[in-house]
């Protein structure tokens, strides 16, 4: 049986070019596309694809170090996720993911391992399996 943990709500007016304000007003930040006026006029704005990337990154590094945990491994990492948004045919938008994992106190293998142990454990990773490709980058320090 699944237990919700907890649900955060964030309410956005003006889509691409709007502000994003959580319900418990905690969170507020204004949205612009990369290149365009209102980007130029608000260079603390952000994107869709920088916040997917934020909270992407975040997860996954959190599932690394569970995964690190049951496994008895210790070792420090840090993770870079590099979204972004894709135009096919026919105005046919997409996304591509590129996870830059970097450990250290840990050999190549072993952190690879795990790595992809923790790609099947990461929520954002399940919820875009199948829909998104997404490349993992391994490195040690």
């Amino acid at each position: 049986m699944t237990k919700t943990l907890f649900t955060e709500t964030v309410t956005v007016d003006g889509g691409r070019e709007g502000t994003a304000i959580s319900a418990d007003g905690n969170f507020t930040v204004d949205i612009a596309m990369p290149g365009t006026p209102r980007a130029k006029k608000m260079p603390e704005a952000t994107s869709p694809e920088e916040l997917f990337a934020a909270g992407y990154a975040a997860c996954f590094d959190s599932a690394l170090q569970s995964v690190g945990k049951i496994e008895k491994a210790a070792f420090e990492s840090k993770v870079t996720a590099n979204v972004s948004l894709l135009m096919g045919e026919m105005h046919e938008y997409s996304l591509a993911v590129t996870l830059e994992v970097q450990g250290s106190g840990i050999d190549q293998d072993t952190l690879e391992t795990l790595v992809h142990k923790a790609h099947q454990m990461c929520p954002y990773s399940k919820a875009i399996s199948g829909n998104v490709e997404v490349t993992l980058k391994v490195s040690v320090n």
